[in-house]
């Protein structure tokens, strides 16, 4: 009971966070015993070596039937953790392939680089991506803001070890969607506090010019349906656009990345 209950819990955790890794782990305790393997070990081994595989080098032919493919990586277009790739939260429509391909072209002189965050699994509209509440059709992708060293010189980087969870807090006389929130009773409002796994390059700053920026060269493209970032930085930067939007409390907090969707 106690092995059946382990593999259940193992296939449960392993599709939620990967969405194909459960299958993957039934299909090696298959294999393993068919092989008449029993050390853990080996059963180990095998899971691993048969995810990898399918991750990086079967889904991704496999997706674009699915209408999805990997974001394509370019010296400008960098995953801000390798976990995002090798979790599979990295697809999207080649909608945002093509836009991300000539954002970066635009904004690459200012010497600003797209660090994406968490996209979209590969399959099956509907599949959520947790913990977002709308990352599930290949529409959606967060990026890292844009920061700057005390010179004032832009420098491709996030302040968190998942890019998510350090935020750029409301200056006095701003709007503090943050506060009316919580007040409100959405005390989950700034719980990506705990998805951080530790600051990072503490020294930079947030970059109010690179970030308007990258969100104006976002904002070209027709295709933009969305861009949600809190409200107090869609002041500060003087966003106009009726396309940069709230989120709505039963979100999370949008001071530590942008949220964009495409139509």
């Amino acid at each position: 009971m106690i092995k059946w209950t382990s593999i259940i819990f193992l296939f449960l955790l392993l599709t939620i966070l990967t969405q194909i890794g459960g299958l993957v782990f039934l299909c090696a305790i298959l294999i393993a015993r068919f092989l008449g393997w029993k050390k853990r070990w080996k059963k180990l081994l095998l899971s691993l070596t048969l995810y990898l595989i399918t991750s990086l080098v079967i889904i991704p032919h496999v997706a674009p039937i699915f209408g999805r493919e990997p974001i394509k990586h370019r010296e400008d277009i960098l995953p801000a953790t390798w976990f995002t790739v090798l979790t599979n939260r990295n697809y999207v429509r080649p909608t945002i392939n093509k836009l991300l391909l000539k954002t970066a072209k635009k904004v690459k002189p200012q010497g600003i680089k797209i660090i994406y965050l968490d996209a979209n699994f590969p399959f099956l509209n509907g599949f959520p991506l947790l913990p977002h509440l709308s990352h599930n059709d290949g529409r959606k992708l967060d990026l890292a803001l844009v920061y700057e060293n005390k010179k004032g010189n832009i420098i491709p980087a996030k302040q968190s070890r998942t890019g998510y969870g350090v935020y750029v807090n409301p200056l006095a006389g701003e709007i503090n969607q943050i506060q009316k929130c919580k007040k409100a009773g959405y005390y989950q409002y700034d719980f990506s506090k705990y998805c951080s796994l530790g600051a990072v390059n503490q020294e930079l700053v947030f970059s109010k010019k690179g970030t308007k920026y990258l969100v104006e060269a976002l904002l070209d493209h027709s295709e933009i349906q969305k861009i949600f970032i809190e409200p107090h930085l869609k002041t500060r930067l003087k966003l106009t656009d009726n396309r940069v939007r709230f989120h709505g409390c039963r979100a999370v907090r949008h001071d530590d990345h942008i949220h964009l969707q495409i139509r």
